[in-house]
């Protein structure tokens, strides 16, 4: 007998959680036409065209939003009239009086882990998250990582927790024609298509690219300390001394650390904030960049990694949290907390043939190993056990 499952994607325009909203339920749509979806979406945003080909047995239900303060109860409410047989939370943001049963995902816990004082405001975060947990029929985390962490600071018992990993976006598997045409001491010539995105932002130069949150475990001022390293190490090679730092994520207005490291350091001129920026364009800066450089303090996942080598960057990455178990030996590793391992990094994938076409060619690999496709099957597979009984 088909089921009726609803899926909570009030969220699919977020950084980030949209982007495993977005591929969990087209890859659900590609696989699943017997069992019947209902999705919830705000009332502004019905039938949001990111799900435009989605089969027959997929509906949409708007949920209206009412006065401040009576969001959780009415959403709650809300969603017992839909009679649904399941409902997947995709973000550990679950209503106080969530219908059961239900499945919770747990992308990572960083808000938790980092800048979490110990005032009112997070005892009652804390509360919620572990309360939300609690009543959950089973948790998906994204990572072995992810999953420790739901168990030690949120005791939920580890045999209520299943890992499904993310995927990368589908748009940066696609295969590419080369993105660099020339690269000499004369400058920097991209392929066509490129050069029209280049030339739309300015960028002909050589450029070390960060892509995700600018939060304090994203460790971007000593990226920025790392990067001047480098940059004062290279003033004198005929291609890299013009090498610039390119940081695509939040308005940098609202992290002061950051620009004050920039400014510290010496190289505002050569450090530019671009925000976020749509997803072909962030293709084609993966494509041209000289390296992708994630010291991260903290993962949950990492998907930035995986995108960039899915476009042929060779990646200079952290080696802690979920960084290790998700990109494997593909990327050259860095102590996060250490500047000059940092620099070290950056300088063996500019500077070393062998250590570049080696993270290129296992980056490529690694990042084949994750679908969406089967991603969507194992959270299908939870589903049916959830309702079975069997979770």
């Amino acid at each position: 007998m088909p089921l009726h499952i609803a899926i909570d994607i009030r969220h699919l325009r977020d950084f980030g959680i949209g982007t495993y909203i977005r591929n969990l339920v087209r890859a659900l749509g590609e696989i699943d036409r017997e069992n019947r979806y209902t999705l919830v979406v705000r009332e502004n945003e019905a039938e949001p065209p990111e799900l435009t080909m989605l089969p027959e047995n997929y509906h949409y239900a708007v949920f209206r939003k009412p006065h401040a303060g009576q969001v959780g109860v009415a959403y709650s409410f809300f969603l017992r009239g839909l009679g649904a047989d399941l409902f997947h939370v995709p973000l550990n943001n679950v209503p106080l009086l969530m219908p059961r049963p239900y499945v919770v995902t747990v992308h990572d816990m960083s808000k938790l882990l980092f800048d979490n004082p110990p005032n009112l405001r997070n005892q009652i975060r804390l509360f919620r998250y572990q309360r939300g947990l609690q009543r959950s029929t089973r948790v998906l985390t994204v990572s072995n990582a992810t999953r420790r962490d739901v168990e030690s600071v949120l005791g939920i018992p580890s045999e209520r927790i299943r890992t499904i990993y993310n995927a990368p976006d589908p748009a940066f598997l696609e295969p590419a024609a080369p993105a660099i045409a020339c690269l000499d001491e004369s400058g920097i010539q991209y392929a066509p298509v490129i050069q029209r995105v280049m030339d739309r932002y300015q960028i002909n130069y050589p450029f070390l690219l960060y892509a995700g949150n600018i939060r304090p475990q994203k460790n971007i001022p000593r990226l920025v300390e790392a990067f001047a390293v480098v940059r004062g190490e290279l003033k004198d090679h005929p291609i890299l001394r013009n090498l610039h730092l390119i940081i695509i994520g939040d308005e940098i207005s609202h992290f002061p650390s950051v620009r004050h490291t920039v400014i510290k350091t010496r190289v505002e001129p050569v450090v530019r904030f671009l925000g976020f920026v749509p997803i072909e364009t962030l293709r084609c800066l993966y494509q041209t960049a000289q390296a992708f450089v994630f010291p991260s303090l903290y993962e949950g996942f990492g998907l930035p990694p995986l995108e960039a080598m899915s476009c042929g960057a060779p990646v200079v990455a952290s080696n802690v949290s979920a960084l290790p178990e998700v990109i494997g030996d593909a990327a050259v590793n860095v102590n996060p907390e250490n500047v000059f391992d940092i620099a070290r990094g950056i300088r063996e994938v500019l500077l070393d043939g062998d250590v570049r076409q080696r993270a290129i060619a296992r980056g490529y690999e690694q990042s084949r190993r994750f679908s969406w496709k089967k991603t969507a099957s194992q959270v299908l597979e939870t589903y049916r056990e959830v309702v079975d009984g069997r979770a």
